[in-house]
């Protein structure tokens, strides 16, 4: 059974970065695509980034382009999300998932595990 725990959320100002982590067990992290997604309260959970499994290919949703980078690193199965330029609307709880063989997408239901996540939350 794979295994998602996220780490590195915490309080920032905006304009501040943060660099979440999610540590990918039980299962071979090359067999997945990764994605990020977040959750506001009230909201619904909505796709921030995504990764193939070789890390050839990123995608980003447009709220963050430019501001949000995707990485990973298969040998040490981790993968990374560092948030640049935060803002009070990135407030959230931030989810790790994995797609069994999938190339990177932002559709929540492909996805097939998740982590617990680990909030995030930007001050004005």
């Amino acid at each position: 059974q794979v295994q998602l725990v996220e780490s590195g959320g915490g309080l920032v100002q905006a304009g501040g970065s943060l660099r979440l982590s999610c540590a990918v067990s039980g299962g071979t992290l090359l067999q997945y695509a990764m994605g990020w997604f977040r959750q506001a309260p009230g909201k619904e959970r909505e796709f921030v980034a995504a990764i193939s499994w070789s890390g050839g290919n990123t995608y980003y949703a447009d709220s963050v382009k430019g501001r949000f980078t995707i990485s990973r690193d298969n040998p040490k199965n981790m993968v990374y999300l560092q948030m640049n330029s935060l803002k009070p609307e990135d407030t959230a709880v931030y989810y790790c998932a994995a797609d069994s063989w999938g190339t990177g997408t932002p559709i929540r239901n492909e996805y097939d595990y998740w982590g617990q996540g680990t909030q995030v939350t930007v001050s004005s």
